[in-house]
C-alpha cells in the first residue's frame, strides 16, 4: 500500500503561483510512477501532469505546458507540482497518484494509489 498526502492548495489571485505537495508514504518511492489529477465542478477528472521512477520523463497536459512543472524527490518521498500563471480555469481539486511500474502516464487507470485532493482556487 502507498499512502499519499496532498498539501498547498489555496485560494490565489489570476496570474499568482501555487506549489503542491504529495507526501508519500508505505512502499518505496522511487519505484512508482507519478501523477496530477485535477477536477473541476460538474467536469470529469483529468490528467495535468505525470512524472516517471526517475523524474527523466515528464507529461504535461496541453493547457498546463509552459506553466505547470511537475518533480520529485525520491529523499523525501514527495512529488511536486509548481503552478504559475494561475487562471480560473485552474480551480480544481487537484489530486496526486501513483501508478505500479516506473513508466510515465497520463491514464487515470493506470494509477493505483489515490490522495485525498487539495482545492486550488483561482479568483479572477
Amino acid at each position: 500500500q502507498v499512502q499519499l498526502v496532498e498539501s498547498g492548495g489555496g485560494l490565489v489571485q489570476a496570474g499568482g503561483s501555487l506549489r503542491l505537495s504529495c507526501a508519500a508514504s508505505g512502499r518505496t518511492f522511487s519505484n512508482y510512477g507519478m501523477g496530477w489529477f485535477r477536477q473541476a465542478p460538474g467536469k470529469e477528472r483529468e490528467v495535468v501532469a505525470a512524472i516517471n521512477w526517475s523524474g527523466s520523463s515528464t507529461y504535461y497536459t496541453d493547457s498546463v505546458k509552459g506553466r505547470f512543472t511537475i518533480s520529485r524527490d525520491d529523499a523525501e518521498n514527495t512529488v511536486y507540482l509548481q503552478m504559475n500563471s494561475l487562471a480560473p480555469e485552474d480551480t480544481a481539486r487537484y489530486y496526486c497518484a501513483a501508478k505500479r511500474g516506473t513508466a510515465v502516464s497520463r491514464r487515470e487507470e493506470d494509477y493505483n494509489y489515490w490522495g485525498q485532493g487539495t482545492q486550488v482556487t483561482v479568483s479572477s
